[in-house]
């Protein structure tokens, strides 16, 4: 254990303040920040999935973000092999890895390792999704809920592609692809000592920075955004699609939905996600300090002392 080197996680549900408080503390302990987002990664969607800007990548470097086309899948496997590379070449640096994300199921991979769930054919892949079509996410979701409940509890009826995952495991291996997922490896997934930080603010006031970032986001050219996503003409099931904001907007750029209504749908969407995000870090993930301060009374210098002693302590 003594030889590994340091990690830092700044972890939290959406609009929590993480982009701001990850650069700050690179800044502090001569750090590389490394997306943990899943959306993040897709270069097409700057605006709408909040990636750092470039005066904000300037200061520091950062690595993952926009790394993948969107017309391609990034899995938690994926994701890992290409943040194992990103550490390690930060670490043959000299310099700390500030890993920071909202996507739980990533930071889990890197700090506990990540679960052999089997390869699942692809003809019941596509048959439990041409079920899917037939009945409709509630009704696939409450059938869902009869073999994986927990999995039903945690995904929306919109995230196609994770209930099929899901019922699609079940179906091959007849077990749950919760239980496959509670199968801990014996190491992380990437070898380093990790300190987590785990932001926390309250609700109201994250709910309340939602909405404001979601008006910045139009105001910044999400709806142009949008627009040049839909011309790509990417199936609705990539991961990509399913960013929060692309779908209601796209409403709009069809004519279907006002614009007042998308823009608080896909509010009422994000603050949904930051809900799901905060219940999953509550139950799934080791912290080793939590901030629930308000956003004006978070003290950066008390967890920046934090962070500046995990880093000069020898491992155990």
């Amino acid at each position: 254990m003594d030889d590994l080197s340091p990690v830092v996680i700044i972890a939290g549900p959406t609009a929590s303040g993480k982009t701001d408080l990850a650069l700050k503390v690179a800044e502090q302990v001569n750090g590389e920040v490394v997306n943990a987002d899943s959306m993040q990664v897709y270069a097409e969607l700057r605006i709408l999935t909040a990636r750092p800007d470039e005066a904000e990548t300037a200061r520091v470097p950062h690595h993952l973000f926009g790394c993948l086309p969107a017309s391609e899948r990034c899995s938690a496997g994926r994701w890992l092999g290409m943040a194992g590379t990103a550490l390690a070449d930060i670490h043959a640096r000299g310099r700390v890895p500030v890993v920071t994300g909202g996507t739980g199921l990533y930071l889990k991979a890197l700090t506990d390792g990540l679960a052999q769930v089997p390869e699942i054919a692809p003809e019941i892949v596509q048959r439990i999704t041409g079920h899917l079509d037939e009945i409709g996410g509630e009704a696939f979701r409450a059938e869902l809920a009869a073999v994986d409940p927990e999995a039903a509890e945690r995904l929306p009826a919109s995230d196609r592609q994770r209930l099929v995952r899901a019922a699609a495991v079940f179906a091959a291996t007849g077990r749950t692809l919760s239980d496959w997922q509670h199968d801990q490896p014996d190491a992380p997934g990437y070898p380093a000592r990790y300190c987590t930080v785990l932001l926390m603010p309250p609700r109201d006031e994250m709910y309340a920075a939602i909405d404001a970032r979601f008006d910045h986001m139009m105001a910044a050219g999400a709806l142009e955004e949008a627009e040049a996503f839909a011309k790509l003409g990417l199936a609705p099931d990539l991961p990509a699609s399913r960013a929060v904001g692309v779908g209601e907007l796209l409403h709009v750029l069809r004519g279907e939905w006002e614009l007042e209504a998308a823009i608080n749908k896909a509010k009422t969407a994000s603050r949904h996600l930051a809900k799901r995000q905060m219940t999953w870090f509550r139950r799934q993930i080791r912290t080793d300090l939590i901030v629930e301060e308000k956003f004006s009374e978070r003290d950066d210098e008390k967890i920046f002392s934090f962070i500046r002693k995990f880093l000069l302590t020898p491992a155990a």
